[in-house]
């Protein structure tokens, strides 16, 4: 005789990994939802929460670009992870770490006995570092042209089969105590051999867009947001030179598209909301045209027919 069948449910047994993995998806989407200028406090708030994901979570989230002078050559530079080495952050003007990284070092950067230190720190190659510093010399054009001003850095480390780097640019715009704003643009890119003269392109951008109002004639707003994109695209290399050449247009491309897309997403919903609320032409000329409408359709009916 057979054992009769059981129409309980069997209980489902839960694994940690999946309940981490669950909680580091909602956090990042609750975060992808928060106003940008408000990451950083907001992080600090989510990693007080469940401290468990503390490296998973600093390692996704985008974080607004600070800025940081060089004291050697006293140009501004952004940090981020990607030149950061313990609490030291490597400029891209003069390579060197601030704090200094060495064990019997000033803050000045100096040993004891009065010598100029060296880092301690992680450094491209020399022959990489070449190709930063004409990097960094070539996104202070490209800043200058499309955002009239700004900062921009550039840091490059080397990989197997290839290197890769970062491409920052901070834009903020503080000229009236009434409006605020930033654009804070985070290019990493991935730059692989191939065949021949050829190379791969891996780029991962990011855009982080907020804009603050306040004035008594035109009331209140709170406009921002972020967006990702990521391209990959072949292209040949004729000398060092022509990554830089390749990388340029490659972002040059993808921020045109996010912008487009930011615009056409954030400020045509505003748009969409306001006539929504307030037609922009007098309620009788919008009726009017609803009546002309219908009477062109009624005319266009019967020709159909």
């Amino acid at each position: 005789m057979s054992a009769p069948h059981s129409n309980s449910a069997s209980p489902q047994i839960s694994h940690p990994e999946d309940e981490a993995e669950q909680q580091l998806d909602c956090a990042l989407d609750l975060m992808r939802r928060l106003p940008p200028q408000n990451v950083e406090q907001n992080l600090v708030t989510l990693l007080e929460i469940v401290p468990e994901l503390t490296e998973d979570l600093l390692s996704s989230i985008d974080q607004p670009l600070k800025v940081k002078i060089d004291k050697k050559t006293g140009k501004e530079y952004l940090i981020c992870d990607y030149n950061r080495d313990g609490d030291s952050y490597r400029s891209p003007w003069s390579n060197k770490y601030d704090p200094p990284l060495g064990t019997n070092t000033d803050a000045d950067g100096y040993d004891v006995d009065g010598a100029e230190a060296e880092d301690e720190g992680t450094f491209p190659s020399p022959e990489l570092r070449k190709l930063e510093v004409s990097a960094n010399a070539a996104f202070e054009t490209y800043k200058e042209l499309y955002f009239n001003g700004g900062v921009s850095s550039v840091y490059l480390w080397d990989l197997e089969d290839g290197f890769a780097g970062v491409v920052l640019i901070k834009k903020e715009c503080n000229e009236s105590a009434n409006a605020k704003g930033s654009w804070d643009s985070i290019h990493v890119v991935e730059v692989l051999k191939k065949g021949g003269r050829l190379a791969l392109y891996k780029l991962t951008s990011t855009i982080m867009l907020y804009t603050l109002t306040d004035s008594k004639t035109g009331g209140s707003m709170n406009l921002s947001g972020s967006l990702s994109n990521q391209e990959i695209r072949e292209a040949p290399v004729d000398e060092p030179s022509s990554h830089i050449a390749n990388i340029g247009r490659l972002i040059e491309d993808a921020e045109t598209k996010m912008r487009n897309k930011l615009e056409s997403v954030y400020f045509g919903k505003i748009r969409d909301i306001l006539n929504e609320l307030r037609s922009p032409e007098s309620l009788k000329f919008e009726r009017q045209k609803g009546l002309l409408q219908s009477e062109l359709l009624g005319q266009l009916r019967p020709r159909k027919e």
